[in-house]
Order: structure tokens, then C-alpha cells, then sequence
């Protein structure tokens, strides 16, 4: 079986990697728009799925991973800002809270047609944080494609105070302790087991 990644996001082609099985990237390119009172956690599993069904398109012998990350905050949606300014807005709103991020990952195996599905929550709580603060770490990184306005992976990690999660790689995007868990389910041997 092939192991296809439904993203051509490189921070989740650098995660998938740790796990040293060989995958292809497709791209994968659907609406994200929310539905109409759609809670974030439903809308990351709903565009996980909808990425992995996406990508899985015309594939054979093929386990797809799709992957989607939410964000929310005091009920605010936090998409991917785009824009320095939207970038700006997030951070100030972000500054002295908690937030939380919903990582789902969905694996369609295109043989079977079986579908699993997982949901990492990762909180995260920003310190207190100064408008030159907040401009500076913008300026630095240019974090404008990542929900909440920052990279964890990177400088990102000096805006925080605290992070909680049970699977650390939820906030860079692809959980992979539950990516492992679910392909071995799927038979896909990890480190020569199934």
C-alpha cells in the first residue's frame, strides 16, 4: 500500500517524515468555509475527511491521510490570517488567553473505502503580550498561513506560557501519535509491527 499525505503543507510533510515511511504529497484543495454554526471540532474533521476523499481521487492501493487544523478562542473562529494585519488582530486577541486547537487526521484506505478519524486538542495559553512585541514576532516570521497567527514550531514558542496536549506534534498540525495509531489499524506496519 501506498501512503499518500492529502496536503502540500511542509510542516506536515516534515512530521509525516519522523515516521520514516516512504509517502507521496498531493494536493488537496477544498472549501474550508465553515457551515452555518459549525463548531471548529466538526469543522476539522469535516475538512480532514474531505481532504483525504479529495486526494484519495483516482489513487489505488493507497492509504490517504487528510489533516485539518482549527482554532478557537473565547468563541472566536481562528483561521489562517493571511494578511499582516488579520496576523495582528489574532495576537492582540490571543495576548494573556488560552485558546484551543483542533487537529483532526482522517486515513482512507482507497482499497476498502474504510475511513478512521481522530481529533488532537491542544490548549494553548499566549503570555501577555505588547504590540511591539507582537510586531516583532510578525515581522520575524510571517506566520500568515497558520491558525492563530503563530508557528509553534518555531519563534512562535516565545509567545506562550503554557501548552497541553497529549500528542506535541497536534499543534505543528499532524498528530502523529494518533496518524500511527490509526495506520497501524489500518495494518500499515510502524517500526516493522501491525
Amino acid at each position: 500500500m501506498r501512503l499518500i499525505l492529502g496536503s502540500t503543507s511542509p510542516y506536515r510533510g516534515e512530521l509525516l517524515a519522523r515516521l520514516r515511511l516512504p509517502f507521496a504529497q498531493l494536493a488537496a484543495a477544498v472549501d474550508e468555509t465553515p457551515m452555518p454554526e459549525e463548531q471548529p471540532a466538526a469543522l476539522a474533521l469535516r475538512l480532514a475527511t474531505t481532504k483525504a476523499r479529495a486526494a484519495a481521487q483516482g489513487q489505488r492501493h493507497a492509504i490517504v491521510i487528510g489533516a485539518d487544523q482549527t482554532a478557537e478562542c473565547d468563541g472566536l473562529l481562528l483561521g489562517k490570517p493571511g494578511t499582516l494585519a488579520r496576523a495582528r488582530t489574532q495576537l492582540t486577541h490571543l495576548a494573556g488567553r488560552s485558546a484551543r486547537f483542533f487537529t483532526a487526521i482522517a486515513l482512507l484506505d482507497t482499497e476498502s473505502g474504510r475511513l478512521l478519524q481522530d481529533l488532537a486538542v491542544t490548549e494553548v495559553r499566549l503570555r501577555n503580550l505588547d504590540a511591539g512585541e507582537i510586531d516583532a514576532y510578525l515581522r520575524l516570521e510571517e506566520p500568515y498561513d497558520c491558525a492563530g497567527s503563530f508557528k509553534a514550531e518555531g519563534l512562535g514558542i516565545v509567545l506562550f506560557e503554557a501548552i497541553h496536549s497529549d500528542d506535541p506534534t497536534a499543534l505543528i498540525g499532524l498528530p502523529l501519535i494518533r496518524v500511527r495509531r490509526l495506520l497501524q489499524a489500518l495494518g500499515v506496519p510502524v517500526l516493522g509491527t501491525s
